[in-house]
């Protein structure tokens, strides 16, 4: 099963990091990356930039509106993510606790909903 690991962080925390500690979170983390990588659960893995560069989309009355981020006020935001390949949540959550940046935030465990086309959508015009 597939499994998506969003990893929350407390942006605060993660800037007051010195440049040192910093280095050392990223190198521990691309470590574990490694690890899980020759296990056979790492699917895809990627930090991501900071919530103020972020920006929503939406389509109301077939207009297109963005709004740049921060657009919520919550102590935690979306910081990355890690796609994996587990057994079941329990490995899952196995894995997940044991993503370095977890000391920053929290990791939300998701399983991935595999979507299925209808017949309808294989059929050719006629």
């Amino acid at each position: 099963m597939k499994f998506l690991c969003i990893v929350f962080v407390d942006e605060a925390r993660l800037h007051a990091l010195s440049p040192r500690e910093s280095q050392a979170l990223d190198d521990v983390s691309l470590a574990y990356d490694e690890t899980l990588r020759e296990r056979g659960h790492l699917l895809a893995a990627q930090a991501l930039e900071s919530v103020n560069t972020a920006a929503v989309v939406r389509v109301r009355d077939g207009r297109v509106l963005v709004t740049d981020g921060p657009f919520a006020e919550a102590r935690e935001q979306v910081g990355g993510f890690i796609l994996i390949e587990a057994r079941d949540r329990g490995e899952a959550i196995e894995v997940a606790a044991r993503i370095p940046a977890i000391q920053l935030g929290g990791i939300e465990v998701r399983p991935v909903k595999e979507l299925v086309a209808s017949s309808s959508l294989h059929e050719k015009p006629q």
